[in-house]
Parts: structure tokens; sequence; C-alpha cells
């Protein structure tokens, strides 16, 4: 089987997916041969991008705004997916919110807006989209967790608690989504080179120097989300992958 279609006729959803991280993962599916539905929350011009990337080299793909901590919304999205493309086979819950708060003027208004963007979303988009996971037969759930969850850090309790709470959530998942057939494992990246829309760099990297050198790039998560949306991954489920440099060993 080739590069180009080991994933050919399947469906992915990529949530957070106009740039970054989530935006390398809709490309190495597409790339792979899945029609794939990319998802912003606002950005229009953003999410367009990335599907007209897609377009130029020749793959399907669709824009879907939505909030996915919102239930209706996530509602929207999956049933725009199954509209657009007929099925939905692979469900990439990618979407976050990195802030830094310190811990004292932690506000629980913030500390809800990132548990509802990261953990509330992968239990709703997981939890709409399982009819659909269930009827492919070769249905994939892959989470995208973070290095922090593991080694803790300064200023992150609520985005920490959350990647925390995913990697829960996909041990929990794997065993309940089994018997249909659905692979469900988590990623958790290390020192990624991303742009921040904050534009100031995590206090906690300067503490960690990875193994490799250098910083990831998002193309080498996104490659192993390909690996984990696709055939040779059916007997994986339930892990967490770490690709961090050699930063983190578990």
């Amino acid at each position: 089987m080739s590069d180009r279609d080991d994933l050919s006729g399947r469906v992915a959803i990529v949530t957070g997916s106009g740039r970054n991280i989530g935006r390398a993962i809709a490309l190495a599916l597409a790339n792979a041969g899945a029609a794939v539905v990319v998802n912003a929350r606002s950005s229009m011009a953003e999410a367009e991008a990335v599907a007209d990337e897609i377009r130029r080299a020749g793959g399907r793909a669709a824009v879907t705004l939505a909030d996915v901590s919102d239930p209706k919304a996530v509602d929207a999205l999956i049933d725009a997916a199954v509209g657009a493309f007929g099925r939905l086979d692979v469900l990439v819950n990618n979407a976050a919110v990195r802030k830094e708060t310190d811990f004292a003027n932690l506000h629980y208004a913030e500390w809800r807006e990132i548990i509802s963007t990261i953990l509330d979303s992968a239990y709703l988009c997981s939890h709409a989209a399982l009819p659909h996971l269930t009827a492919s037969g070769v249905g994939a759930i892959v989470n995208i967790g973070g290095l922090s969850s593991f080694t803790g850090a300064a200023g992150r309790a609520h985005v920490i608690a959350a990647k925390a709470g995913l990697v829960g959530l996909t041990r929990a998942l794997a065993h309940d989504l089994a018997r249909y057939g659905i692979t469900v494992n988590c990623v958790a990246p290390g020192m990624i080179d991303t742009t921040r829309a904050s534009g100031k760099e995590p206090a906690h990297h300067a503490l960690h120097a990875p193994l490799a050198g250098r910083r990831g790039r998002p193309e080498e998560i996104a490659a192993l989300v390909r690996f984990l949306s696709g055939p040779g991954a059916r007997y994986i489920t339930g892990q967490t992958i770490h690709a961090n440099g050699g930063l983190f060993m578990s």
C-alpha cells in the first residue's frame, strides 16, 4: 500500500485544525487519501487556507466552524462531515487553549474555559461520532495530549488537568469502544515548533532540553497520528505515545 492511499476512502475530522499541529494532521491525513473536515472555532480564513492546501494537492476537504465545547455545535460538526462525505472513520481531538496563569489568580471561568475546550470537547466529539465510527468498522480516535501533563509545570494547572484527563479518557474509551472495532489512542507531543496566540514562549520550556537537540516539527506529530489512524495500527489501542525527542521517557 502506498503512502498516498493507506487511508483511501476514509473520512476524518480534525478539531482545531486551522493551524499548527492540527493543520499538519489534516494535511497528513489528506495526503494518505482521507477526506478531511477542517475545523476551527472562529477563523474561517485559517480553516479555508488548510482546506485549499488539501484541494490543491488533489485531496478532498470541507470546512466547518464549530466551538467544540458546545454540544449543539459538535452535533452540527459531525452531521456536516457525514453530510459532505457520507461516513466518518477517524476523529482527532486536537482542539486546545494553552494559557498560563498562576494558580492563585486562576479564576473558575478560565478553569472551565480550558477544561471545556480540551477535555469536554473530546467527550462531546467522541460521543457524537460514535454511531458513525461504529458503522465504519475501522474507526479510530486519536486524542492530542501534552508533555506537561506528565512532567508538571507552573501556571498550567487547568491545561495539565485537562490534558491528563485525555489520557484517562483514552484508556477508558479503549475499553468501552473495543467491542465496536474502534481504536482509541493518545499522542503526547513534547516541545513542538508552533505559533502561539499569546506570542509568548511557555515558561516551563526553559526547564527542558530534548535529547534530539531540537524542537519537534508539527509534521512529526502528524505522522504519528496518521499511523494510528490507519490499517497498520489496528492492534494498538488504549496507549499514550510520546513524541518529545527523548525529553521524557515513559
